[in-house]
């Protein structure tokens, strides 16, 4: 940790300014990522949302931009439904989810079976 200051050097919390004629690489603005497809819950006759954990164990809503990631990442079969950015925070907010996870790459197995119906009624327990 350096306790001298000199007066050229701009303050840690002070971003540099960008370079003429080159793009800032984090825009300061949030892009809407358009209509998301959200997991739901399986085996429900009406719509629940599917909340997540970060690593860090904070609730979080999941939101991917294309079925192919959604799939890569829950599994081929996994419902979901779409949803923008918005109405998935409002969803979410009430549950204690703050954050929106867009796009996520990594997850763990379920850590028990998840029970899915059948068409009698019955309960089936499939392991993911």
């Amino acid at each position: 940790m350096c306790l001298i200051q000199y007066a050229e050097d701009p303050e840690p919390e002070e971003p540099e300014p960008a370079a003429p004629g080159h793009a800032d690489p984090e825009p300061v603005e949030r892009v809407p990522a358009g209509l998301l497809y959200v997991p739901v819950r399986p085996g429900t006759r009406e719509v629940t949302l599917r909340m997540f954990r970060t690593p860090l164990g904070h609730r979080t809503a999941v939101g991917f931009t294309r079925t192919e990631l959604l799939a890569a990442t829950l599994g081929p079969h996994a419902p979901w439904i779409r949803l923008s950015a918005s109405a998935l925070r409002a969803l979410a907010a009430p549950l204690g989810a703050s954050l929106l996870t867009i796009d996520p790459t990594f997850s763990a197995p379920a850590a028990t079976p998840v029970p899915e119906r059948t068409g009698s009624g019955r309960s089936v327990v499939r392991a993911l």
